[in-house]
């Protein structure tokens, strides 16, 4: 039988032309998942109901929140602390501070409980499930606030993490997978205790700036993905919105090329998964 895994596009809310990219690939069954960025600028009343719209011709699609902790996006929540310049600090500051202890737990907490409230408001329910953008709830102290505010908030939803299932001797080949695979193994241990459901595997991660070839990536992401495992995508249209935040740019319009290609799913079917 083939295993059915969740295919996930991050950062549905950052700008238009992602929004449109990952409607056209859920209504099409090229995906099952998508997590929503509340702190975007394009998550406005129109752009909900388009999702919504698009997941009713796909109704195992899952819709998520893309916790959202990182530069250059602003918190919800007026004392949040710390900031730059009224942004969120970039990730990897974020990540030095959690490593030293040097983050608020209530702070997050707060602004986590926000942001789900935020998705409830929009969608009339809680999340599927919630991961974090740039994976912030795998950081020091984050993770306990993010886990908190999920029990507290959505406790039926399952939550991300990034640990690959793979032999330790096959995990040496990406520096950026490696990282994830030790901050997940403490995140799924604290998850466990909080009774949080969470992915028994994960895949997606690779670097950006090379510019690969996405179809090969695809094919190493799907072998041997478990059921219920995560593969993480950010297919999308470029846009002056996309351009003005994030440096993954034309990147996700090759994502979004293959996604939509005619060897997507002759791929899926050879490596014996389902999205349905």
């Amino acid at each position: 039988m083939k295993r059915r895994i969740w295919l996930c596009a991050d950062d549905y809310g950052i700008s238009p032309g992602v929004n449109r990219a990952i409607r056209d690939l859920i209504e099409n069954g090229r995906l099952n998942a998508t997590s929503v960025m509340v702190v975007g600028p394009a998550i406005g009343r129109d752009e909900v109901s388009a999702l919504k719209a698009a997941a009713q011709a796909n109704p195992r699609c899952a819709i998520g929140l893309h916790a959202t902790l990182t530069a250059p996006f602003r918190p919800l929540t007026m004392h949040f602390r710390p900031i730059e310049g009224g942004l969120f600090l970039a990730h990897t500051k974020l990540l030095r501070r959690g490593l030293m202890a040097r983050l608020d737990f209530e702070l997050i907490h707060t602004e986590l409980v926000v942001q789900l409230a935020a998705f409830a408001d929009l969608f009339g329910r809680p999340p599927d499930f919630v991961d974090g953008h740039q994976h912030v709830q795998l950081y020091p102290v984050v993770r306990e606030a993010f886990l908190a505010a999920v029990k507290e908030a959505a406790p039926d939803a399952w939550v991300r993490q990034c640990g690959r299932d793979r032999p330790w001797t096959e995990r040496l080949d990406s520096p950026k997978a490696l990282v994830l695979d030790i901050l997940s193994a403490q995140f799924r241990r604290r998850a466990a205790r909080t009774r949080l459901a969470f992915n028994p595997a994960f895949a997606g991660a690779y670097n950006f700036s090379k510019a690969p070839e996405f179809g090969a990536l695809m094919q190493q992401f799907l072998q041997g993905m478990c059921e219920a495992g995560v593969v993480m995508c950010h297919p999308g249209i470029v846009d002056d919105v996309l351009i003005s935040l994030d440096p993954l740019t034309v990147q996700r319009e090759r994502e979004y090329e293959f996604l939509r290609g005619e060897q997507f799913l002759p791929l899926l079917a050879a490596s014996e998964v389902t999205l349905g």
